[in-house]
């Protein structure tokens, strides 16, 4: 068994438990294996042990890591920060997107989606804390602008991401998780038929679950310390 299966079964474990302890079934949680910077051959040997759904947050080393994989059955979230002159490959090559915080980047990604491709699948990040050098749109904003990228003809609106700030208590950070359910039972409420709860990391999935989170994004604890990139 190499680590990184190691490691998946320990983060599968710890899932399991965490939904468990919430009384949910925890077929209803993806884990979403943060393989940035990691090279192929890590991202390989997880696909091996069965893992399928990987983010990444820059797009070329992403497509490098897709082409690689060829026509496989993983699926690839974009979580980075999407830049204008970035979204035709975001389009073209991933299935989901978490980071979307703006109507003018969601109408790009809208239009350059294929038209034999299913919707990209997506998520609002919603920057609770309003905390300057992150990304995400404020809590004010966040129902015009889900109203507006719900109708696009070829998003398919599934949810919110969130990320807490990093100096926060558990404590908070439940308090943060709870409100983005609330936003999302809010915009559910207002006709949109939203699925996902893209919140959790390796170091709180469990408060994550907790809360009702459908997404745990999880990197370190599954590939070991990020690389530095080349």
């Amino acid at each position: 068994m190499t680590d990184i299966t190691d490691h998946l079964a320990q983060i599968r474990q710890r899932i399991e438990t965490a939904a468990d302890s919430a009384g949910r079934d925890a077929a209803g949680i993806t884990l979403l294996a943060v393989s940035k910077t990691q090279p192929v051959t890590a991202v390989s040997e997880a696909y091996r042990a069965g893992q399928r759904d990987f983010g990444e947050n820059f797009v070329q080393e992403a497509i490098a890591k897709i082409e690689a994989l060829g026509n496989s059955e993983a699926r690839w979230h974009f979580i980075g920060q999407i830049q204008s002159n970035k979204t035709r490959d975001i389009a073209r090559h991933f299935d989901w997107v978490h980071t979307i915080d703006r109507l003018k980047t969601a109408s790009r990604l809208s239009d350059q989606r294929a038209h034999y491709a299913t919707p990209l699948a997506a998520c609002i990040q919603v920057n609770l804390a309003e905390e300057p050098q992150k990304g995400g749109v404020s809590a004010t904003d966040l129902e015009d602008l889900a109203c507006e990228v719900a109708k696009l003809p070829r998003i398919a609106l599934r949810g919110l991401m969130t990320i807490p700030p990093a100096d926060a208590t558990d404590d908070e950070i439940s308090a943060s998780f709870a409100e983005l359910g609330t936003w999302l039972r809010r915009l559910n409420e207002r006709g949109l038929n939203l699925d996902t709860l893209s919140m959790g990391m390796s170091a709180d999935l469990e408060l994550a679950i907790a809360q009702g989170s459908t997404i745990v994004r999880v990197g370190t604890a599954i590939f070991g310390p990020r690389r530095h990139r080349g």
